[in-house]
């Protein structure tokens, strides 16, 4: 069956962040420096763990294809918000939107799972070390990686599985920066009471699953801290906890407010200014708060720069 016989609407068009002219260069600004600064920063993180090999560790291999999932799902939707800023009408083909919708919702709930590993990887160093290389072995780190991304799959295929189901007859402005679920569901001309039960359902189980399993695995985490006699070593563990639970809580808490709702409630400005924080803001600070707080990526920066300088000088004296 061809698109063009399940829904009379072919193109939609992205509404913007803001609808305020004198906003859209400063917001342009904003969005293009956080971008930026997501590419670099997760893109460094990548070539650095891939090159150095005293990063080769259970948690630097979480972190690699956290970096990952984070450069691609925001680069998912980055440039068509921030052609929204420049252009009049930022237009999007039906094909392009359940595309855009399909892998934006793959790597948001692969990002999901991969932190509640993170989280879990954290609890068997500190509160189980001396069984960590057992426990956190190859095949289990892969296998634990291959769920995440297995979920992923499946929840995306969920929800733009029963998105095809839908007619799209006469209004065609989403009222977002991207193609997600709640935005669409109000442009349809047919009954989304199946799409709105499996949103329940299915952002249910992927933020209660993983929310439960990281808080678990801090308390724990927390509580072995405790015993600790060191007082610096107390201090530099809850700062390593804390600023992951701050990360955690921004992203698994601003998609909470925005799904836990009928498509009807609520404002769609709220939804926007939600989002943002799980789209924008969370890629962009996961390669500040886990590596560059992060003595060992530094030690590793400071080694792979002395070695291409080392190199490079000892090929201009040849």
């Amino acid at each position: 069956m061809s698109l063009e016989n399940v829904s009379s609407v072919t193109e939609f068009i992205l509404a913007s962040l803001t609808d305020q002219p004198e906003l859209q260069l400063p917001l342009f600004l904003l969005f293009m420096g956080t971008y930026v600064i997501n590419v670099v920063g997760n893109v460094g993180l990548i070539v650095l763990i891939w090159v150095s090999s005293q990063l080769h560790t259970p948690m630097y291999y979480f972190l690699f294809n956290l970096s990952f999932i984070d450069l691609c799902y925001s680069s998912v939707f980055t440039p068509k918000m921030l052609m929204n800023f420049v252009l009049t009408k930022n237009i999007i083909s039906y094909s392009g939107r359940m595309a855009q919708l399909f892998f934006y919702l793959f790597f948001v709930i692969s990002e999901c799972y991969v932190l509640t590993i993170m989280a879990y990887d954290r609890y068997v160093a500190i509160c189980n070390p001396l069984m960590y290389n057992v426990t956190m072995s190859n095949q289990v780190c892969s296998r634990l990686l291959g769920g995440a991304y297995v979920m992923g799959f499946v929840g995306a295929m969920a929800h733009t599985g029963c998105m095809l189901r839908l007619s799209f007859c006469d209004a065609n402005i989403i009222n977002h920066y991207m193609c997600d679920i709640l935005p669409v569901l109000q442009l349809s001309c047919t009954s989304t009471y199946v799409n709105e039960l499996v949103v329940f359902i299915v952002v249910g189980i992927n933020i209660i699953v993983p929310s439960v399993t990281i808080f678990t695995s801090y308390a724990l985490i927390l509580s072995s801290i405790l015993k600790i006699s060191s007082t610096e070593g107390r201090s530099k563990a809850f700062s390593t906890c804390s600023s992951h639970i701050i990360v955690i809580t921004i992203f698994f808490g601003s998609a909470s407010f925005m799904y836990f709702k009928p498509s009807s409630s609520g404002s769609g400005d709220q939804g926007k200014v939600s989002s943002v924080f799980y789209t924008n803001m969370v890629p962009m600070l996961n390669p500040l708060i886990y590596s560059l707080r992060n003595k060992d990526v530094k030690i590793a920066l400071r080694k792979t720069l002395k070695g291409r300088i080392f190199s490079k000088t000892r090929t201009g004296f040849s």
